[in-house]
């Protein structure tokens, strides 16, 4: 079993202390970014954490100069990078060689006026009950998911809410209006029997096996059961909040990590292939329809075709947030590249067999991501609307979401995995690009064209953007399966950490479970076309975030 004595990396916060602040500011400042990451903190809408500040330590005049002082110095001894556009480094920076200067000004003279200081501590702390609210709601979920509320889990939520920062009004209201809208009831000790309804048996049912063991290590159980995760899919930061849930029950630490790792390891057997019966699929309706048909004009005629009885058993469908997902069948291809022009990252050839699953048939919009986290709205990019892709994610928030959508819908939501992402992007047949392999056109991706400013900007092209576009605005760009934006748009998180290629062939391969940097794929709207053929390959630390990388969601079929 993993030790239990690992530091806690979150812990229920009181509502100011919500907020998290990941800003480290080491003096003097690592000459490379990649050994810490206050420096990409520049453009943040929290005024404080642009200065790698934390406004929990109420940082005096001094230190705020200090901060600005010493960031606005690394920016500077970076601007000779603007010189050398092919250079890796000006890439990962070129934004912030423009923008950073102005932005940390900003910071410094908000943050020393004494009124706008107070008015941004409020604008905090709202934000801070936002997400303890947030927080209160997940918790929440699980404790109803199926549908009845124990005397001892109302106090475990109270607490709960409670230590995040809520009234008691708060909390009651809360659990009030869900009851309400989950159609959920309270066990309530020697009161008569609710008057019966279509699921009264599985309540009683439910109620019955509740009565029967108020143990909260079976509780804690149960909630670990419904999240659907397995090792590959749970970060620490998910384990983290499940044993503070755990401790909210009356659970030890040590005895809550050890029941995590007794379902880890029940998770791990039972996802094993062909362990788990096929899953229960929601059909959609015409709306689905329109969808596939609507795809079906740009996917190449040497699309990879769907066996019958896969299609008639998977059909397509759309989630709970509105994204249409797509089936992608088993199959065999053989991963990288040895082209001229491919990267050394790309090789050796891999050959990967993969089981079936669904993958989402664009990168998940503003609008989706946003059921999730509503505060993310502030962090839209520029002009951005619903329908474009989310922007300013990290990989952790990419997984928090996949896990959320899990817990909503008891399916198996996670990021792809390299493998799947490049199969679903080419299919069976090698191609370059998951159209084929013509590129220079600006109908088939949004890329570095002439609405672009970049030294590597094709003044010959113009694809009609000149930042990200919505999604599925280039129908002819779609892969085999009909998966649309794969090249270009936004880069995508996928869930492997990087490492190269060894060349032996591989099953259902996942990448290692850590390591420093996590891969993303596709190419964005900053990329030269070159860089969005289906195998090239990109990677950063996983609490990376930018203004052009995303994500897309798969989810098991088995």
């Amino acid at each position: 079993m993993k030790s239990s004595g690992r530091r806690r990396a979150w812990a229920p916060l009181p509502s100011r202390e919500m907020m998290q602040y990941e800003g480290h500011f080491p003096v003097p400042l690592p000459d490379d970014p990649q050994k810490w990451d206050g420096w990409s903190k520049y453009k943040s809408p929290n005024l404080y954490e642009r200065l790698c500040l934390d406004p929990r330590a109420n940082p005096s005049n001094e230190i705020i100069e200090e901060h600005c002082r010493e960031l606005m110095r690394w920016w500077q001894k970076k601007l000779p990078l603007k010189n050398q556009p092919s250079n890796p480094l000006a890439q990962l920076l070129r934004p912030g060689l423009d923008e950073s200067s102005r932005y940390l000004t900003e910071a410094r003279v908000e943050l020393l006026d004494p009124a706008r200081r107070r008015q941004v501590d409020s604008e905090l702390a709202a934000q801070a009950n936002e997400q303890a609210v947030i927080e209160f709601h997940k918790y929440l979920t699980f404790a109803l998911a199926d549908g009845v509320l124990t005397p001892e889990e109302e106090k475990s939520l109270h607490r709960f809410g409670g230590e995040h920062g809520l009234t008691d009004e708060q909390i009651v209201a809360y659990i009030d209006a869900e009851l309400k809208d989950s159609g959920a009831e309270r066990v309530v000790t020697n009161a008569a029997p609710p008057p019966p309804s279509p699921n009264a048996e599985a309540r009683r049912e439910a109620r019955a096996r509740r009565q029967k063991s108020l143990d909260p290590k079976e509780d804690f159980l149960r909630m670990l059961r419904l999240s659907g995760l397995d090792s590959d899919g749970m970060a620490d930061e998910t384990r983290d909040a499940f044993v503070n849930m755990a401790e909210n029950l009356g659970i030890e630490v040590d005895e809550a990590e050890d029941l995590v790792d007794l379902y880890l390891d029940e998770a791990d057997k039972m996802s094993d292939p062909g362990a788990l019966p096929p899953p229960r699929v929601t059909v959609a309706g015409p709306a689905v329809k329109t969808a596939v048909e609507t795809s079906a004009a740009p996917i190449s005629p040497t699309a990879t075709p769907v066996p019958e009885t896969d299609r008639t058993r998977f059909a397509n469908y759309v989630n709970s947030v509105e994204a249409q997902m797509f089936f992608v069948p088993s199959g065999e291809f053989v991963m990288g590249s040895e082209a001229m022009d491919a990267g050394p990252n790309e090789r050796p050839l891999t050959k990967v067999t993969l089981s079936r699953f669904y993958m989402s048939r664009f990168p998940i919009t503003n609008a989706e991501y946003e059921q999730f986290d509503p505060s993310h709205s502030r962090k839209r990019a520029q002009g951005a609307g619903d329908r474009h892709p989310v922007v300013y994610v990290s990989s952790l928030e990419a997984m928090k979401f996949c896990q959320s959508l899990s817990a909503r819908e008891r399916k198996k939501y996670r990021l792809p995995t390299e493998a799947e992402w490049e199969y679903a992007a080419r299919g069976t047949d090698g191609r370059k690009y998951p159209w084929g392999t013509h590129g220079g056109r600006g109908d088939l991706a949004n890329f570095a064209d002439r609405n672009t400013v970049f030294a590597w900007s094709d003044r010959e092209v113009d694809d009609g953007y000149p930042e990200s576009s919505p999604v599925g605005a280039f129908p002819f760009g779609a892969s085999p399966f009909g998966l649309e934006d794969m090249a270009g748009n936004v880069w995508e998180w996928c869930l492997d950490y990087l490492e190269a290629y060894r060349g032996a062939p591989k099953v259902n391969p996942r990448g290692p479970t850590n390591g420093a940097k996590r891969v993303y794929r596709g190419g964005s709207w900053k990329s030269r076309f070159h860089s969005l053929r289906a195998t090239a390959r990109g990677s950063n630390m996983p609490n990376y975030s930018c203004n052009d990388l995303g994500f897309r969601i798969v989810c098991e079929c088995e």
